[in-house]
């Protein structure tokens, strides 16, 4: 019985752990770099696409009442029987009028295409956030958790190891560890030239690159790495982003891109064969799945080193960002909620 007990607690600590390990390194991404444009504050519409549709109405010639009409206008051989010279004056500009929207009964139903590129935009509602108190909240734990236990574990890691091995480790987990779920999202948006680099990004980077701590790829072929995920996938195919979202050790969300993350740990194969935190009956694995003391240590540690590691990489990243912004909270939701409409749309 206790051996039951003491197997369930590490399960759930180790799928706990595991969900967690790229939120963690998230809780330093909750401060992206900001994109400017001309679009109105959290709106990824291009001004152009609000102007309205534009029709000038008929010109009109003034006429000027008080003008005073000549005795003898009209009379033959009279001066002021021809009209007086046109002057070049400029002409008044005609009135506007909008064309309304106004479905039109003749016109023919539009086809519903599933396999059509989605537009996503922020106008119908800037920065959903019915949960912001709560959010607001957890926001706050998080970057104080950052502040006061990762960040400065990842200083005192950054004097031990070498940038060279940061960014080595950094390169596998990139091109190993998270390389499943970019390859799947690809295919289900039918972007077969994405999952033919990523592909091909996986099998250079391991053969060439020592089982992807270098990146040959990029940096010889200049393959660069197609950012999909099932949060982008959901999108692509009509699925609205809802409610903004703010969970403890995770980076932030919308409802959507909370439940594709959920789906992208599901993809990761590492969890099915390398360190099986799940069990499938016949499927091979590195380590025997009934030596769950083992694989709960292995994930620990893989998710502790992959938090500290990228942390370390980026220590000087947000510097000064919390100083130079009012609002901290709003601002990270506007720039997040931006960054993911420009990818939906991509």
């Amino acid at each position: 019985m206790q051996r039951r007990v003491k197997d369930s607690f590490a399960y759930t600590a180790v799928v706990f752990v595991f969900i967690v390990s790229a939120g963690c390194a998230g809780v330093s991404e909750s401060l992206p770099v900001f994109e400017t444009s001309l679009a109105p504050s959290g709106s990824a519409v291009h001004p152009a696409d609000l102007t309205p549709d534009i029709i000038p109405a008929p010109a009109t010639q003034p006429t000027d009442h008080n003008t005073p009409i000549h005795p003898n206008a009209g009379e033959p051989g009279s001066v002021e029987s021809a009209p007086p010279p046109a002057i070049d004056a400029p002409e008044a500009s005609p009135p506007l009028v909008v064309a309304a929207d106004a479905p039109s009964k003749d016109a023919p139903d539009e086809f519903y295409d599933p396999f059509a590129k989605q537009e996503e935009t922020l106008a119908a509602g800037e920065d959903y956030d019915p949960w912001e108190g709560f959010n607001s909240a957890m926001f706050e734990f998080n970057r104080k958790l950052d502040k006061y236990i990762i960040k400065p574990v990842a200083k005192a890691y950054d004097k031990v190891v070498p940038n060279a091995l940061q960014k080595g480790i950094s390169n596998f987990y990139y091109n190993n560890i998270h390389f499943g779920p970019r390859l799947l999202n690809n295919v289900f948006q039918l972007k077969f030239k994405g999952a033919g680099i990523e592909l091909s990004r996986f099998l250079i980077n391991n053969v060439i690159g020592l089982a992807g701590f270098f990146d040959p790829a990029k940096h010889w072929l200049e393959l660069e790495t197609p950012q999909e995920d099932t949060g982008q996938t959901l999108g692509a195919y009509g699925v609205p982003p809802g409610p903004y979202l703010v969970l403890p050790l995770l980076p932030p969300f919308t409802l959507r891109d909370f439940f594709g993350y959920l789906l992208d740990f599901g993809m990761n194969p590492v969890n099915y064969f390398l360190l099986p935190t799940f069990e499938v009956d016949d499927w091979p694995s590195a380590i025997a799945h009934k030596n769950r003391d083992t694989t709960t240590i292995l994930q620990l540690g893989r998710a502790v080193e992959d938090i500290v590691n990228y942390r370390s990489l980026n220590l000087e990243t947000f510097e000064g960002v919390e100083e130079a912004t009012v609002d901290l909270y709003s601002a990270v939701r506007n720039a997040y909620l931006q960054k993911r409409a420009k990818a939906i749309r991509e």
